[in-house]
């Protein structure tokens, strides 16, 4: 059976942090399983019951614009009237509701997802950690070093986008006339 129908940096690209969850978008899930968003909400609201507060969360206008805003997604996300999260245990929980191959397939790559996002911050932690105790350790003449080295760690902020009208034209070339005497 084929387990990689899907890239894993497909599926990292569509984790959001959500309320300090780790969460994935109804439409991004849809579309990974192959349905329709509105077929797939429906299968969850027809089995409510296994999809508690913390699996589900419905997302506030604010949250859908911030969302929209800051990541590529779909294009209707900021016009769409109700968004639904999904946190790791709630994704978990559709495989058995959409109960096709495809969605185990599909679930058992989003799984491994979660995982590496968790190995890769875990280790970011430990690597932290680690720089803390060499820092107590070593004099003030390495602080240098240490500091060079946690400003390597920090990603770098998001380019701003710059407001404004900005023309995207070559300059005219103007020129004056000497009198001729």
């Amino acid at each position: 059976m084929k387990t990689h129908l899907v890239p894993m940096d497909k599926i990292r690209q569509a984790i959001f942090l959500v309320r300090g969850q780790k969460v994935m978008l109804d439409r991004d899930l849809a579309l990974l399983y192959g349905v329709e968003t509105r077929t797939m909400n429906q299968a969850v609201k027809r089995n409510r019951d296994r999809f508690p507060n913390d699996f589900i969360l419905k997302l506030t206008r604010k949250e859908i614009m911030r969302i929209s805003q800051s990541v590529i997604s779909s294009p209707d996300l900021k016009y769409s009237k109700s968004v639904y999260a999904f946190t790791e245990q709630g994704i978990a929980m559709l495989s058995g509701v959409l109960n096709s191959q495809r969605a185990i397939q599909v679930n058992i790559a989003i799984m491994r997802a979660f995982v590496q996002l968790r190995n890769i911050l875990s280790t970011h932690a430990d690597l932290a950690r680690k720089l803390e105790e060499l820092e107590k350790k070593y004099d003030a003449q390495f602080r240098v070093v240490f500091d060079a080295i946690r400003q390597l760690m920090t990603p770098p902020d998001p380019p701003r986008k710059q407001i404004g009208f900005h023309v995207r034209e070559p300059r005219a070339r103007y020129t004056t006339r000497r009198k001729r005497n």
